[in-house]
Formats: C-alpha cells, structure tokens, sequence
C-alpha cells in the first residue's frame, strides 16, 4: 500500500496536483461543487496509476484539482463502495494519496436514509458521528507506522470547530440544517423496516454505504474531516416506502445547489 500510494502521489504531482488546502469526496448531493470551482487539472481515474475506477451511475470517476477562492482542492467526482467488490483498502486508497499530497483537511458528502422522524427527504444533515457495522475495517491487518498509528482515537472523527463554522454559514443564508449521526451498512440493497428500525434503536439518525471508511483512514493519518449527509428516502417509524437509485439521484440532486454554495462559503472563509 505504502508503495501503491507513493507512485500515485509521484505522478500527481508530476501532472500538477500540488499541495491542496482542502480534499473533497464529491459523494451524492455534492455534484454541482464542479461548476465553482476554477479547474486547473482533470484526470480520469482510469489513468491514474493504482486507482480503482467508480462504476456506480452518477459518480463520474474524475480526479479534479483547483481553486475555490483563494483555497486549492482536489476532489474525488466519484467515490469507491465496499459494495462494488473493491477492497475496504482500495476504497480508503484516493484518501491515503490526498493526505500525501498535503491535504489536512477532508470534507466527505453522501446520500442516506434518514430514520429521524424531524428530517424530510432534500434535508441537510452535519454528521456529528458515525457508527461502523461495515463488514470490514480499513485497518485490519498489519499496521504500517507510516500512515499513522495502531490504535486510532475516534473521538472527534467530525471536527467541532468545522461543525460549529458551517452551521453559522447555513445560519446566515437562511438555510436549515440538522445535525445527527451516520450509520454505515455494506449495502448495496437498500433497508428492509426492519433494518431502518435497527438503526434507529442503535442511536443514528441515518444510514448509508459509505463515508465511514474513507474518515477512518483519514483519522487514522491524522487528518480533520468534517461529513454531510443528504436525505434521500426515510426509514421513520410508520413510513417506510419504495426506493430506487434513480430517487436518491434525484433527491439529491435536488438539494446540490444549496448544498455546494455553503460548502464553496465554508471553504472561502
């Protein structure tokens, strides 16, 4: 892996991807982020060495590098699931190359099911916290020092301050948001009632098929994340309907634009 890495990050930097002040893994509800920034370089993920390629509809699978203001980013247009038969390793390993590109900070953006019964689907949720009931971990196995320790403190996976910062933007655009915390299946069939009442009676807020990874890893490296979730469908007691992929798109989709100027603020200021 160490190795894996170290090739990427060389032939990044080598095709101008250099010193980001921000990584972003533009998951679903994210999308329009692109039109904002100032693109400097574009990689499709198929030619970069040692990167998976994303074959989910609707994550493009582009590496994107440039300017919000005057803060540089990379971002992911396209993550990795667990679920698509990637390793947990090779979905955590475009978070491994940012952070050894000079990324400290990590803002990571999904879709989910909300089983709170105050959210209604286009609803913004802060994580606050996650709970991991992946079937794998991104550290097992043997630890390699040179990413970060044996034993990482998970305390504040989600940042207070950054937490606290984007609840004042949404604040003064007059946007509401709530705050909650983020459960973690394999996926990729959607809940069953049952499992959305698991979810609520195990304390999350919402449940999805991503994220969890991808902050381990960056914690695990030392990195700041801060998490956002899009309600897309709801699990809440008593409702529990029918859902597609081509729904959660849309739902998101409906709540991009709102979403991605507050992130462009939270990033400018």
């Amino acid at each position: 892996m160490w190795n894996k890495v170290q090739e990427t990050v060389s032939y990044l930097k080598e095709n101008g991807f250099t010193t980001p002040d921000y990584g972003i893994i533009l998951g679903s509800g994210l999308g329009k982020l692109v039109d904002i920034i100032d693109i400097e370089k574009k990689i499709d993920y198929k030619d970069i060495p040692n990167f998976p390629v994303s074959t989910v509809a609707g994550h493009s699978g582009k590496l994107i590098f440039g300017t919000i203001g005057a803060k540089k980013v990379i971002c992911l247009q396209g993550r990795f699931h667990y679920y698509e038969g990637w390793s947990i390793q090779q979905t955590v390993f475009p978070v491994r190359v940012m952070k050894f590109l000079g990324v400290q900070n990590l803002i990571v953006s999904n879709a989910s099911g909300g089983v709170n019964a105050n959210f209604s689907v286009g609803d913004i949720m802060l994580i606050t916290d996650h709970i991991n009931m992946m079937p794998e971990h991104p550290l097992h196995g043997k630890n390699d020092e040179r990413f970060g320790p044996r034993f990482v403190d998970m305390h504040d996976a989600y940042d207070k301050s950054m937490l606290a910062k984007m609840e004042k933007i949404a604040a003064a655009e007059n946007v509401k948001v709530h705050k909650g915390v983020y459960m973690a299946l394999q996926g990729p069939t959607f809940e069953t009632p049952a499992e959305y009442g698991m979810v609520r009676a195990l304390g999350a807020d919402c449940v999805g098929m991503s994220t969890v990874p991808e902050v381990i890893a960056a914690k695990h490296m030392g990195m700041t994340c801060f998490g956002v979730s899009v309600i897309t469908d709801l699990g809440v007691e008593g409702i529990v309907e029918a859902v597609s992929h081509e729904e959660v798109q849309k739902a998101a989709k409906s709540a991009e634009k709102i979403l991605s100027k507050l992130v462009a603020k939270f990033i400018v200021e």
